[in-house]
């Protein structure tokens, strides 16, 4: 195997470890939050008597419902490719890297862990917002009380106000962290080239020196 071949291997073998690490990530995470999403559904109990919102039902309702589809798509693509990689990189030869189809995978592996780790924990925290709003509203203010705000409504609130800022970093933390990923593997590509041409630059080399010295062993034979 010549070196550049070698290196091509070694960036193969990186892409199906990282690929493999991101759908491990992406089912642990979907299987999670789309159980406590289902729990949350199933075991709130609402007041009867109250008068809900239509929209603050609806809202919870199709959060719910469009949390756990997320996270089930996610889910569903890790269990899917994740054995076929698992069964490639546990075979100790170089060359069965090209049996593994996370390079042809790679936007539906990319997909998945954009949808566990993005979308379905921005779903998330939208979820923990509408449960609360849902779970406190129908508590009755205190009769002894003069506050004009009962006390669910102030629970509600307050839950909202420390979820929408802490949302926002997590937005701000995630484009940070893609734009971030981005640079990286520009910085490292740029450098695998390089690398590359420096390698076919000395398997040039040693294969002129080995052609020369062909050439060369005749004639000291036959003066």
């Amino acid at each position: 195997m010549s070196l550049n071949e070698h290196s091509l291997q070694a960036l193969s073998w990186r892409k199906l470890y990282l690929s493999r690490a991101k759908l491990k990530a992406s089912s642990r995470t979907s299987a999670l939050l789309s159980g406590f999403a289902m729990v949350a559904m199933v075991e709130v109990q609402l007041d009867n008597s109250y008068p809900y919102p239509p929209a603050l039902l609806i809202a919870f309702s199709a959060c719910t419902t469009v949390l756990v589809a997320v996270h089930l798509f996610a889910l569903m693509v890790s269990t899917c490719i994740l054995p076929n990689i698992e069964a490639v990189s546990n075979v100790h030869n170089l060359n069965s890297v090209n049996e593994s189809p996370h390079e042809r995978m790679h936007r539906h592996i990319e997909l998945a862990w954009a949808f566990s780790t993005v979308i379905g924990t921005l779903l998330f925290l939208a979820e923990v917002v509408l449960l609360c709003w849902v779970k406190f509203l129908p508590v009755k203010p205190n009769k002894s009380s003069n506050s004009t705000v009962s006390a669910g409504v102030a629970a509600a609130i307050t839950s909202t106000s420390i979820m929408v800022p802490f949302g926002l970093v997590f937005i701000v933390f995630a484009v940070h962290f893609y734009r971030s990923l981005v640079s990286h593997k520009t910085d490292r590509q740029f450098q695998e080239l390089e690398e590359l041409s420096n390698l076919t630059r000395l398997q040039n080399e040693l294969d002129n020196r080995g052609e020369s010295s062909i050439l060369q062993s005749p004639n000291s034979h036959f003066p």
